[in-house]
């Protein structure tokens, strides 16, 4: 496994990466597409200068879908998106699907296999791999419930996971693990804190509820060899203490990680 972090293509987060001794960076663009796709080739040579990869590019929250079908526009950005991280060999692209209240489940689940499709052939001509995010912002595949109907009909569609979002949910993330890890393309590492029954905190992963022994364990079994990534995601966890909270992760999960 190689493990990295979410950041931006500053160059600071560059040197902070190389300074850590991580495999890679993780882009996740979200509202700032624009500003990605206009930088592709600064990230390029920064990535190269620094010998940082793009490990991940991934865009969360928009509405790929709507009841008349599928929205052009989102769909053509994404695959601008695909080939931007063709162009940083980065093989890893990261998106999600939102559900129609108007629709039926059903009808959902086809809207979605259907812009998916689209993505995965999109992707497989510029050697890039689709993954669905399994957080819930704007997005219903994310449970095994999507995961059987949707993945268990689209062979080449992956999954990004994070424990997190699963244990929020109220969900068993190590039993959604040993039966959809192998379809795992990306991890996120990303704490979380439950206190009387109510999310508290996204403390530095390490520092908070989830076993990661036991999660890293059956990754281990499902044979994966892919990223893990760091996401700084705490309110409470920012400045000088955040920047503590991500050197212990590296740390924790140092120990924890098989040596190569």
């Amino acid at each position: 496994m190689k493990l990295g972090r979410i950041a931006w293509f500053e160059e600071k987060d560059f040197q902070s990466a190389k300074e850590r001794g991580m495999a890679f960076i993780e882009l996740d663009v979200n509202d700032r597409a624009q500003e990605f796709l206009d930088n592709v080739e600064v990230i390029r040579g920064r990535s190269l200068e620094y010998q940082i990869p793009i490990g991940a590019v991934g865009r969360w929250g928009s509405d790929r879908i709507c009841k008349d079908g599928i929205r052009k526009e989102e769909l053509e950005l994404e695959y601008k998106l695909i080939d931007a991280a063709a162009q940083l060999e980065c093989g890893v692209y990261i998106t999600g699907c939102n559900q129609v209240e108007e629709l039926s489940y059903y009808e959902n689940c086809g809207l979605a296999i259907a812009y998916f499709e689209k993505l995965i052939a999109y992707g497989a001509e510029k050697g890039v791999k689709i993954a669905v995010y399994n957080c819930r912002w704007n997005n219903f595949v994310c449970d095994p419930m999507a995961y059987t109907v949707i993945m268990g009909y689209l062979k080449d569609l992956y999954i990004k996971y994070d424990p997190s979002h699963c244990i929020y949910a109220g969900g068993d993330y190590l039993q959604e693990t040993r039966d959809w890890g192998d379809r795992f393309l990306h991890v996120h590492l990303k704490g979380s804190l439950v206190i009387g029954g109510e999310r508290y905190d996204d403390p530095p992963a390490g520092l908070d509820q989830t076993n990661w022994g036991a999660f890293l364990a059956i990754l281990y079994a499902k044979g994966y060899d892919k990223g893990l990534s760091i996401e700084p995601h705490s309110a409470n966890w920012r400045g000088e203490l955040g920047e503590k909270g991500i050197d212990f992760t590296v740390q924790y999960f140092r120990n924890l990680m098989l040596k190569d």
